[in-house]
């Protein structure tokens, strides 16, 4: 039987990897990068570009996807900025994933961790792709997580500031409602977003 192929947003803080390097103990990883370099630096692609090489990842590509992320945070309400990032994200993975024939998407979520990454966040979020997701670290702590990361050695690479937050608020929204949510959608096109961001990388 092939072996499945997975599809990892790899972000170069210290969860994703930990997250591929489980989930390639049964799936073949292609991981995807976003970028966001106009406003956080090239650091995080030349971080994800180690970890994906220090952990023999089939293929590391790299989206950048800085205009879309400026769009979402100047005609948008602030809070739901993180869910709509996401939203945008999983998008975009799901037409790489769709054209790289990955079965599944994979992140480094653990539930809590963060402002997305609450229940009602991920439910609203998970909404967006049809692929199946799967969050290898759901139910760690960061102590565990790190443990990992420092044995398959990425936890010095990942090591220092994440970037992803650099447009977003200091107090996002921790329960979105999906209907409040497609309203704010409707002040752009997530669909068409993705699809420049594609044909662009």
């Amino acid at each position: 039987m092939a072996k499945a192929r997975a599809l990892l947003l790899l972000s170069g803080g210290i969860d994703s990897p930990v997250a591929g390097f489980l989930a390639g103990q049964k799936a073949e990883i292609i991981a995807l990068h976003f970028s966001n370099k106009d406003f956080a630096g090239e650091e995080s692609i030349e971080k994800s570009r180690l970890i994906a090489k220090r952990l023999k990842f089939k293929k590391f590509i790299v989206l950048d996807l800085a205009a879309q992320l400026k769009e979402i945070a100047e005609k948008c309400d602030q809070a739901y900025y993180f869910v709509l990032q996401r939203r945008l994200f999983f998008r975009v993975a799901e037409k790489v994933a769709e054209k790289e024939k990955c079965d599944f998407i994979c992140t480094g979520d653990s539930l809590g961790q963060v402002s997305s990454q609450t229940l009602s966040n991920m439910a609203v979020i998970s909404r967006t792709p049809k692929k199946p997701i799967a969050r290898p670290l759901l139910g760690f702590d960061k102590l565990e997580t790190t443990r990992i990361a420092e044995k398959i050695g990425t936890l010095e690479t990942s090591k220092g500031p994440e970037m992803c937050d650099v447009l977003g608020p200091k107090h996002p929204s921790t329960h979105a409602r999906l209907e409040r949510v497609l309203e704010e959608e409707k002040k752009i096109d997530l669909g068409a977003m993705a699809e420049k961001a594609v044909l662009k990388g």
